[in-house]
């Protein structure tokens, strides 16, 4: 079914994207547009108002089989061998080094194209991925998402009621989270612990996580990354994260769905886990490497317009009320204030660094596995959707 969704909230979106997240397009931008040919749409919209502005559109089309564009798709994986994985071509590593700025559009035509793959070819996919993520990540960029039968169908829904869900939230102002974020932010800035209390269903035993963040920046999320938004995150100290965490809200990573996750860490490491549905794609993500058995984010859930829990991480983690961790990567921004060298700071066990960062969610709203959420002694409270400072 071909979806039709209004020119001008395609505008909206778009010049949201291109004139608030990523402050403008000037004559001398070469702006990355990547996607999937279904969100075509978009990417078609966005092209036009990149060269109306002066810059120039590099629109970088992705395979079907290939999840979020990285360096190989599937294909490579279930039927190439390690050698070939590691001979990325260097016009690709210069394709990205040329552009300044980036937009990467996620939604797919058939998320079922990247099963089937070699466990270990594809951890050998995310690893050569690596350096091309981080030359972006260096750069202005946003992630946005559009609307595709193929995740309508993991959702559960038509793809009219899917596309309604995501086609509003991506088109409110994002100023007003500024304000609403400002308070969890300033704690957040002057706090040196996060401790979290979760439980699974059915059990009245509480499981507590305590998370290192002193000196660690604060961040508020209010569009300029991922859009919509909706979070105030900051990266820990990585060898520091002790106890068990139960995370309860699905979350879809790399054609699979995960639920019920359960983390157990000593010094900073996952040492057990589980899972009630998708271990094996949990174990895939863990499994990387040693990064990938490490925290790399905390953050809290701001948006209380996403009122649908979709199993896309770039929604499910903005719900208002709720709290998230990444597995994987550190976000290096949260280490400036330290004034410590990168080499330093991965030496010390402060900044983790993996060739995955994937985001796992716990909804402390009525019915959910979340139970309380501290920062220092200061017991956090849920008013109307969104985290409050008491």
């Amino acid at each position: 079914m071909n979806l039709q969704i209004p020119k001008e909230k395609l505008e909206l979106w778009a010049d949201y994207l291109l004139n608030y997240s990523l402050d403008g397009v000037k004559p001398d931008d070469i702006i990355m547009v990547k996607g999937e040919n279904i969100c075509w749409p978009l990417i078609s919209v966005l092209q036009d108002k990149i060269f109306a502005a002066g810059g120039i559109a590099d629109i970088n089309i992705v395979a079907p089989d290939n999840d979020r564009g990285k360096v190989w798709g599937a294909s490579i994986a279930r039927h190439g061998t390690a050698a070939q994985i590691c001979r990325v071509p260097l016009w690709m590593v210069e394709r990205y080094e040329t552009m300044t700025k980036y937009i990467e559009i996620l939604g797919v035509d058939n998320p079922e194209n990247f099963s089937g793959m070699d466990p270990s070819l594809h951890q050998s996919v995310m690893k050569a991925d690596e350096p091309i993520k981080n030359i972006r990540l260096a750069k202005p960029w946003v992630l946005t998402l559009y609307p595709t039968s193929g995740f309508a169908e993991i959702e559960g829904m038509s793809l009219e009621q899917y596309a309604d869900v995501i086609v509003s939230a991506s088109t409110v102002d994002p100023v007003y989270l500024e304000e609403v974020e400002e308070d969890i932010y300033s704690l957040m800035q002057n706090s040196s612990t996060v401790t979290i209390e979760t439980r699974k269903p059915g059990s009245d035993e509480i499981l507590t996580l305590v998370v290192n963040i002193e000196g660690c920046d604060a961040v508020k999320c209010t569009g300029k990354r991922n859009f919509p938004d909706g979070e105030v995150f900051t990266s820990p100290v990585t060898n520091s994260t002790e106890g068990e965490i139960y995370v309860d809200l699905p979350v879809f990573q790399g054609g699979t769905t995960i639920q019920g996750i359960y983390l157990r860490f000593e010094n900073g490491k996952i040492i057990e886990y589980s899972a009630e549905t998708g271990y094996e794609a949990l174990a895939k993500i863990i499994e990387t490497d040693e990064g990938s058995h490490r925290l790399g984010e905390v953050a809290l859930g701001m948006n209380n317009g996403i009122t649908k829990v979709l199993k896309h991480p770039l929604f499910v983690e903005k719900v208002g009320a709720t709290l998230h961790i990444a597995i994987g990567a550190s976000y290096p921004e949260c280490f400036h204030s330290m004034a410590i060298q990168k080499s330093e700071l991965i030496s010390r066990g402060i900044q983790n660094i993996s060739a995955q960062h994937v985001d796992i969610v716990a909804d402390f709203r009525k019915g959910g596995a979340g139970y309380d959420v501290y920062l220092d002694d200061v017991k956090l409270k849920i008013e109307n959707g969104i985290w409050v400072v008491p």
